[in-house]
């Protein structure tokens, strides 16, 4: 069955708006409840006041509680209506004429029914007239108990507290626009510790209470310069917020928003950042700064710090599109380690490490953050295969100390003149076996020099990954930089790229130099991150995720202390 719900209304100017609506069902209900087929909103009736139904060509009307309805002029608790013929029903203030529409459906007509006196009909039970004030006198009531219990009561607690005694302030969480984030979860309801002045903006000095070593971006008259006057409508939008006490610009409120959520406090805007970096060389012609504005579109190349002279402690800041070669001190190349087809890679397979031989994790190991990665030690990473050992007493081997020119020696000085298998019928880098890479006769203290020269020999066990050099007549090698910190005014973090190969971004398996500075360029990451409104197939980048805006000029790049030569 088909009922019809067809509502009228009338308009202020007395024009009535008819508006239909289908309903297939065998029974629907009405009621003041908007969950009803018919919403009919009068206090006068029940959430589910009445029940129609359609069956056998009759309309049956039954009442859902003990208020019935009318039914053509007479108060009934159910009815039966023949729609050929046609009925009225009243509900409290509405009217529902009953038909019979052309296409056989069950007409509703709505309507609802204006009253002589201007009131509508209503339950006394819900009637509030003549049992309290005005909606005047109730308004202003209302007001004023709001600015009493919001207002007054919280400035008396601040002027009358006593700050000696760490005195709260009574109902000040009422103002509060939101939670605070983590990190300043501790200060909840404590509002006068940053807002130590009623109805004044947080200022820098309640920051630097608790943020005792934060510093300044850059020093304040170059900050002020980069900064730059602003626009008329900017510097107008200044004056109207300084009349309110908003500090600024500059400001720690201006970068860091609180009261935003309980997770991590927002990261600055990219805007932020852009307003000095997009055009800094225009305000100041001698910062060695690039221009910075949106990582995809406008940013300078990577400039990373290594050492461009081999044993040097000196690092230099040098630009990627330069094509830098990194002065490490080794020989190490990285595509005869990982090629699976090569003899490192067989090796790799006799030692247990995987069928494909050595991967990059075999000798990088992740910090306990998974930010970095430690520096390569030879014990740790490389002696597996590049052994130190010399010679063999009993059951015992005897190895050399690396890192230590004058003690390897020393040791190499009293070695017996002809030095015997340690090992037999094996064949690998590092063993001492006759045919063997590292295999030699070391000679007694007579020719301790010659035994020396052959282990830093380009074949020999210290050769093959240094540099050997005589200075003042006493055999080194070249001291070695690792630096494990290259880009040091930027962030990066690999765990959050554990989903992608390392041959990705650092292309070690074509490196045939030690001297191959393997830093992804900026061409590369953007293959992958863009800005801060960046396409649907890119990462957004803004300023923050790499950059620290209280970057500490004194952190540690990361190299690592160089042994005893």
């Amino acid at each position: 069955m088909i009922f019809r719900l067809r509502t009228v209304e009338v308009t202020a100017q007395g024009r009535e708006i008819v508006r239909d609506r289908d309903v297939a069902a065998e029974r629907i209900t009405l009621g003041r409840s908007a969950d009803n087929t018919l919403h009919l909103p009068d206090l006068a009736l029940d959430p589910q006041h009445a029940a129609i139904t359609a069956s056998g060509g009759r309309i049956t009307v039954e009442a859902l509680g003990s208020p019935g309805f009318t039914l053509d002029g007479r108060q009934v608790s159910e009815g039966k209506i023949d729609p050929k013929a046609g009925g009225e029903l009243r509900f409290g203030s509405y009217r529902i004429a009953v038909s019979k529409a052309e296409d056989g459906a069950v007409l509703l007509t709505v309507g609802q029914i204006a009253e002589a006196s201007g009131v509508t009909e209503e339950k006394p039970g819900f009637s509030l007239a003549g049992r309290v004030p005005g909606k005047r006198a109730m308004s202003w009531l209302l007001a004023l108990a709001i600015l009493a219990a919001f207002l007054a009561v919280p400035i008396i607690s601040q002027m009358t507290r006593d700050p000696a005694a760490k005195q709260g302030v009574v109902g000040d969480a009422a103002w509060s626009s939101g939670p605070l984030s983590q990190a300043h979860h501790q200060l909840e309801g404590k509002c006068e510790a940053c807002h130590v002045k009623p109805f004044d903006a947080v200022r820098d000095t309640a920051c630097l209470t608790c943020h005792k070593d934060v510093h300044e971006h850059a020093p304040p008259a170059r900050l002020a310069n980069a900064r730059g006057a602003g626009s008329a409508g900017d510097q107008l939008q200044w004056k109207i917020a300084h009349l309110f006490g908003k500090p600024g610009p500059g400001a720690c409120s201006d970068c860091h928003t609180e009261h935003e959520g309980t997770g991590r406090m927002p990261p600055s805007q990219q805007v932020f950042c852009a307003d000095c970096h997009g055009s800094l060389k225009d305000r100041l012609p001698d910062t060695a700064l690039g221009n910075a504005a949106d990582f995809g579109k406008v940013h300078p190349e990577f400039h990373p710090t290594l050492a461009l002279t081999a044993g040097s402690d000196k690092l230099t800041r040098v630009s990627l599109a330069e094509h830098p070669r990194e002065a490490s001190g080794l020989t190490f190349t990285h595509d005869q380690h990982l090629d699976p087809r090569g003899g490192v890679a067989q090796m790799a397979l006799r030692l247990g490490k995987g069928s494909g031989g050595l991967g990059c994790a075999d000798c990088h190991h992740l910090t306990a953050d998974g930010v970095r990665f430690v520096a390569v030690a030879m014990e740790r990473d490389c002696e597996a295969c590049h052994s130190l050992a010399y010679d063999k007493v009993g059951g015992t081997f005897r190895r050399l100390k690396h890192g230590d020119t004058d003690q390897m020696i020393a040791d190499l000085s009293v070695a017996p003149r002809a030095s015997t298998p340690i090992v037999t019928g094996r064949r690998r880098p590092g063993e001492y076996a006759n045919g063997g890479t590292y295999f030699a006769r070391f000679t007694p203290p007579g020719g301790g020099i010659g035994s020396v020269a052959q282990a830093l020999s380009r074949d020999g066990i210290c050769g093959e990954c240094h540099t050997a050099r005589l200075t003042g007549g006493r055999f080194s090698v070249v001291p070695v930089t690792q630096t494990t910190r290259y880009l040091g005014h930027g962030w990066f973090n690999h765990a959050a790229h554990k989903e992608q190969k390392c041959t990705s971004c650092h292309a070690a398996d074509r490196s045939n130099s030690a001297s191959d500075l393997l830093l992804p360029d900026l061409k590369s990451c953007r293959s992958c991150h863009s800005g801060e409104e960046a396409p649907r197939a890119k990462v957004p980048s803004t300023c923050a995720m790499c950059h620290d805006y209280h970057f500490k000029a004194l952190a540690p790049r990361g190299v690592k202390p160089r042994p005893k030569q």
